[in-house]
């Protein structure tokens, strides 16, 4: 599966440049997280940034909300940069931005991206004053802003003004539908503030985020069909484990699937003890799986079922996905295509072999009752029979054989 093959029409939209990385214009989906470490900490937050860097994040955002944070960005940019890691780093401001980037210039200067929402940015004349200084800041510093409307913290006097004109109208729609025009109308309003202050359009990336499915989807549909800003997706407060992901999954392909977003994140709330790049994961597999990008060789599995007692198979397909993932860190910067390589893992002989086939790499183990017995296929043909206690070593193998044989390595 290659990036240019499948045959969703992306919305048109403006590119905009952060930092080594194209959002919009066309370019491929970028997938961004969120530390959730003290910024004020150089040392965990730069090592968090790292981590999500690897597991394949292409922006990372932190949170700047103190003078002691906005101090820590620039050694936080500068101790990543030491250890080969530049991953564009996205400054997380609310209500006090305008202070700390205008006090802080080297955060400002170390930033790749300026995230700013129009509900805290002040209120009555301090709001406009606010807004301005902030979005001029991102002017001097050649900075692009996303505008991130939340429905949690939307501007009260736009609000208002949206309910008072929704009343006075002849045919008044309901309370949800103020709530999704709210959103837009301070997305559209604010973008056309920025710029109006001397922000140009290849600098501004519009998201508008609730935590309902249904309103989500209806609110980028309406949003897209409004303007050709750069879109970031994402449903705000998803939850934690299945709940998270089903429903991230359930709002984000609907919006994908028509063409519409540039730019997602999968906003998990880690499980105790969970790691922060699960959140990088499932952004990446929602892509993956939707055919719009490959980041890693993706394993197909059988459920299993009365035929296939042994746990083995389960533990077989865990074991040579979590291998192939930690395998891609090094194989993305030594050989080109490798993320397109698919793989098979079943558990009996029903659809065992014929899906083994249609892999690149296949292996059907055997199921209860079956020989003891496990025929590997390559690119269609079988080309060994494993057996014993050592199947999982010899089947990584056959993998490292074949990613060196078959895909050429990236120039020096």
């Amino acid at each position: 599966m290659s990036e240019n093959s499948f045959s969703i029409r992306r919305r048109p939209s403006i590119g905009v440049r952060v930092g080594t990385v194209m959002v919009g214009g066309g370019a491929p989906i970028v997938v961004q997280s969120m530390t959730n470490t003290d910024t004020v900490d150089e040392i965990a937050t730069t090592e968090q940034v790292a981590q999500l860097a690897r597991a394949g994040s292409e922006l990372v955002r932190i949170t700047v909300n103190s003078m002691e944070a906005a101090s820590a960005v620039a050694g936080i940019r500068a101790r990543l940069d030491d250890i080969g890691c530049h991953v564009p780093l996205v400054g997380d401001f609310h209500f006090n931005g305008h202070k700390l980037l205008t006090s802080y210039p080297e955060c400002a200067k170390a930033l790749a991206k300026f995230r700013i929402n129009p509900g805290n940015v002040g209120h009555g004349k301090k709001r406009d004053e606010q807004f301005t200084t902030l979005i001029e800041t991102a002017c001097k510093y050649d900075k692009p802003v996303r505008i991130g409307v939340n429905w949690g913290s939307l501007d009260p006097e736009m609000l208002a003004r949206i309910m008072d004109e929704n009343a006075a109208s002849s045919d008044p729609q309901d309370a949800k539908y103020v709530m999704r025009e709210a959103l837009i109308t301070s997305a559209l309003e604010s973008a056309a503030k920025a710029e109006e202050i001397g922000l140009q359009r290849n600098k501004i990336v519009l998201s508008c985020k609730v935590s309902g499915v249904q309103d989500l989807i209806m609110v980028y549909r309406e949003l897209a069909s409004r303007c050709n800003y750069a879109l970031h997706l994402g449903l705000t407060e998803a939850g934690m484990g299945s709940k998270g992901i089903v429903a991230s999954t359930a709002a984000l392909a609907v919006l994908l699937q028509e063409g519409i977003g540039d730019t997602i994140r999968i906003s998990l709330t880690p499980e105790p003890g969970g790691t922060r790049s699960r959140e990088v994961i499932v952004a990446q597999e929602i892509l993956q799986t939707m055919g719009l990008r490959a980041f890693v060789p993706l394993v197909a599995a059988c459920p299993g079922c009365g035929r296939t007692t042994s746990t083995y198979f389960q533990e077989l397909a865990e074991n040579i996905q979590a291998y192939v993932r930690d395998e891609m860190i090094v194989w993305r910067e030594q050989y080109e295509g490798v993320e397109n390589m698919s793989l098979a893992v079943m558990g009996c002989v029903v659809n065992g072999p014929g899906e083994s086939k249609h892999a690149n790499i296949g292996i059907s183990l055997p199921g209860s009752g079956e020989n003891p017995v496990a025929p590997v296929f390559v690119d269609g043909q079988k080309t060994v029979t494993l057996k014993g206690d050592n199947i999982a070593n010899e089947f990584r193998q056959i993998i490292d054989k074949y990613v060196s044989e078959k895909y050429p390595r990236k120039a020096v």
